[in-house]
């Protein structure tokens, strides 16, 4: 996939663009031409995607997932999953309208069939807004304000989603874009963890994949300090409540392994990520 669906779009031509029909002919067209996944095309002047439906997931990777949960008891890592295929768009489509009828910045669905749907570009003509994680990289070293300033804007989208009682589905920061209109936009909703577990635990999925994404940045950034105090103000908002805080503090307590893994590279990055994580809530009651 050359690029992401990661602008803004014009929201009222598009509009009238689906109004008018369009939408659902090009999609109609268009669906049985595209061979990747995912791809960009033009609709009346502007960039839109074409997700079509893939293969359908197996379930035994999931199943063991969720065991390790079980043995770990850490339900926040019990796995939500993905069937692919038709279910996928299915579940797609819907949680993308859900989310726009609740005020959250996603991309506006313009048609959809059982297999494949059509959604806008989330930025402006010629202008791709980049994720989050993009972002982070390029602020590395203009140091520890500019990262900082990016990871509270991305931990206030994740806030102000929960504070109107949604959940995302993979919270990385490489799904949380940047759009033209400085806002952060959501995108990659082919599960629905709401449908699976309790609305606190889906909520802290989203801010353990935030903080897994991301504590890489705010370590190498020194600004890990910062960012704790600014987790802590967001924290107490009202939509985090006693339930929410004591799944954060029994799972906080139950990854404390985490601090045997090496700090540099030697083990990949992803255990280095993992790493920086802990990093960030080891002293986060202090």
């Amino acid at each position: 996939m050359p690029e992401s669906p990661h602008s803004r779009p014009d929201a009222t031509a598009l509009e009238a663009t689906d109004a008018d029909g369009p939408a659902a002919t090009f999609l109609a067209q268009q669906l049985p031409r595209q061979s990747a996944l995912i791809a960009p095309h033009e609709l009346a002047g502007r960039r839109v995607w074409l997700k079509r439906a893939g293969p359908r997931h197996g379930m035994s990777g999931y199943r063991a997932l969720g065991l390790a949960a079980r043995l770990l008891r850490l339900p926040v890592l019990t796995p939500v999953p993905n069937r692919g295929g038709r279910v996928a768009i299915a579940t797609e489509v819907r949680r993308l309208r859900e989310l726009a009828a609740h005020g959250i910045a996603v991309p506006q669905v313009l048609a959809a069939q059982d297999e494949g749907f059509l959604m806008a570009d989330l930025g402006a003509p010629g202008r791709p807004a980049p994720s989050l994680a993009t972002e982070l990289d390029a602020a590395l070293p203009a140091g520890a304000p500019a990262v900082l300033a990016l990871w509270t804007q991305g931990l206030d989208a994740l806030a102000q989603v929960h504070a109107r009682g949604q959940c995302l589905s993979q919270a990385f920061a490489r799904n949380l874009v940047l759009s033209a209109d400085g806002r952060i936009a959501c995108i990659d909703f082919e599960d629905d963890p709401a449908a699976a577990l309790p609305l606190a635990t889906c909520q802290l999925r989203d801010l353990l994949c935030y903080v897994h994404s991301t504590a890489l940045h705010l370590a190498q950034a020194q600004a890990l300090e910062d960012a704790r105090a600014a987790w802590r103000q967001r924290l107490q908002g009202p939509q985090y409540g006693a339930e929410f805080h004591a799944l954060l503090a029994r799972s906080v307590a139950r990854l404390a392994w985490l601090r045997h893994l090496p700090a540099d590279r030697r083990w990949g990055r992803d255990a280095q990520r993992l790493r920086a994580g802990w990093e960030f809530f080891r002293t986060l009651s202090k």
